[in-house]
């Protein structure tokens, strides 16, 4: 799909560039991770739980940015379809304590190289010392400055 016109005075401003690019990066993993019946938040949450885990669902709200009521129905398509195991908190019987499920597992797996094939086509255009320059310009990007 070509991308949009956009007038001269805008194609050179980083916001415009980094939205573009995001919104090609959005849609080639979403449509990667659609062929295994995923959505983009639900594997992000999946992969989450598999780094953090056991971990709540507060944890996991605050670690990915995501509203809490919008986790509560993320984790529980997830356990409904047997991707992750929910357990009481052993340190606090009131919250959940969220583990990732073999099955989980197998999809994480899956839908990880499907994620990292889409990165490919995103950056093909890209050197592999280029596309770690990016990378880390990114990084720095979103990363808020120290202030002493």
């Amino acid at each position: 799909m070509p991308e949009p016109y956009a007038p001269e005075r805008i194609r050179g401003l980083p916001s415009w560039l980094l939205g573009r690019a995001a919104a090609r990066g959005h849609r080639l993993v979403a449509e990667a991770l659609a062929t295994e019946g995923v959505r983009m938040m639900h594997h992000a949450v999946l992969a989450s739980v598999a780094d953090l885990e056991p971990v709540s669902q507060a944890t996991l709200s605050r670690t990915l940015g995501v509203d809490p009521k919008e986790m509560v129905a993320i984790v529980q398509d997830l356990h409904r379809d047997g991707l992750v195991d929910r357990a009481s908190d052993p340190s606090d019987r009131r919250k959940h304590a969220i583990s990732i499920s073999p099955r989980g597992r197998d999809l994480l797996t899956r839908t990880e190289r499907l994620g990292a094939a889409a990165n490919d086509e995103l950056t093909a255009a890209l050197t592999p010392d280029e596309r770690a320059q990016l990378i880390a310009l990114l990084t720095r990007l979103i990363t808020p400055p120290v202030v002493r």
